[in-house]
């Protein structure tokens, strides 16, 4: 019986799967963002995020620990220059999972697995909140004005390009 054995072997051999990962761990570094399958997903996240947070106190110690999960000098660089840089301040969840839909050939559940700091379209999106202001029935004068200026300005506009074409 496998009461409570939650990992996910992933159809491979021990061997195999630790290599796959190990790939795929340095292909995330070097590359910020990665296509694979959901399940390879889920398990890259467990693989690669304790090695980041390990890589957040570089020392010799750290560094030959992160390498001899990765064994490869270019990922190194990369993981304690660069990724580090920009994650070394969150407490966690250094990663981000995104689906994108079903794989044609045998409906495999495909996504995109990133680093959270990397993708610049994220971190556009999150905005600081406006400040809430207070509603009143009294101070409406100011949102009158305001809405009334930018439909004056773009009739303003409008009969300027009337006054070019003409000439």
């Amino acid at each position: 019986m496998r009461h409570g054995k939650k990992f996910n072997h992933l159809g491979r051999k021990a061997s195999h799967r630790k290599l796959m990962l190990s790939n795929m761990a340095n292909s995330l570094i070097l590359h910020k963002r990665i296509t694979t399958t959901l399940a390879k997903a889920k398990e890259l996240r467990k693989y690669v995020e304790p090695l980041i947070s390990k890589a957040k106190d570089d020392t010799t110690h750290s560094r030959r620990v992160v390498f001899s999960y990765l064994q490869n000098k270019e990922g190194i660089k990369a993981l304690f220059g660069e990724v580090i840089e920009k994650v070394g301040n969150r407490p966690g969840g250094y990663t981000r999972i995104i689906k994108t839909g079903f794989r044609l050939g045998d409906n495999a559940e495909m996504c995109i697995i990133e680093l959270v700091d990397f993708n610049e379209l994220m971190l556009k999106e999150a905005k600081p909140a406006k400040k809430a202001t207070r509603r009143s029935r009294r101070g409406s004068g100011k949102a009158a004005e305001s809405t009334a200026a930018p439909q004056a300005s773009a009739a303003e506009d409008a009969g300027s390009g009337e006054e070019k074409v003409a000439e």
